[in-house]
């Protein structure tokens, strides 16, 4: 829990650093890169989680890497590293794009059905969810047979359980009491 705080007061620091210097949609760019490396290469994750190798050298494998990264970003990932901390990059580029989409005023949904959602199904949901909220929604889709039927739709800490395998879950505790 304190590298994911820690890592959020990175991030923030960054995007106030990229909004200052406007340069939000490269750095945004710049992190989401690491992210994907950090989740499609192992090795790059055990470098980032190495303690026998120094940061000098990590640094100098991040600029070989990353070299087309914009200033700014080399300079923060530069930072971390001089202070240990590289190991939190991929949770920093989280946080940023989450800060990111709060900042551009993007609110991401999940909704979570049984199966694909027909184009009326879908825009009937988004419509309704849109109607409670000012920000621009940004849809995810997830499918899930264990659900039966139905969907659930889950926004910030908020969630919709209207799916069939709720409703007879909830059956069940009310003829077993």
């Amino acid at each position: 829990m304190k590298s994911t705080k820690a890592a959020s007061r990175y991030a923030k620091a960054l995007l106030e650093l990229a909004i200052e210097q406007n340069k939000l949609d490269v750095v945004a760019a710049d992190l989401k890169y690491l992210e994907a490396v950090n989740a499609e290469t192992k090795e790059f994750t055990i470098l980032l989680n190495s303690p026998i190798i120094n940061s000098a050298k990590k640094i100098a494998i991040y600029r070989e890497l990353f070299g087309k990264f914009e200033a700014l970003t080399l300079s923060f990932i530069d930072l971390i590293t001089k202070n240990r901390r590289e190991y939190m990059l991929p949770q920093i580029a989280i946080s940023f794009d989450q800060l990111l989409k709060a900042h551009r005023g993007i609110v991401p949904i999940t909704i979570v059905s049984a199966v694909a959602l027909n184009d009326t199904t879908r825009n009937l949901i988004v419509s309704k969810i849109q109607h409670s909220s000012t920000e621009k929604l940004e849809v995810e889709e997830i499918i899930d047979p264990s659900l039966i039927g139905g969907f659930i739709v889950r926004m910030d800490d908020k969630q919709i359980d209207a799916s069939v395998a709720s409703q007879i879950n909830n059956l069940k505790q009310r003829l077993t009491r």
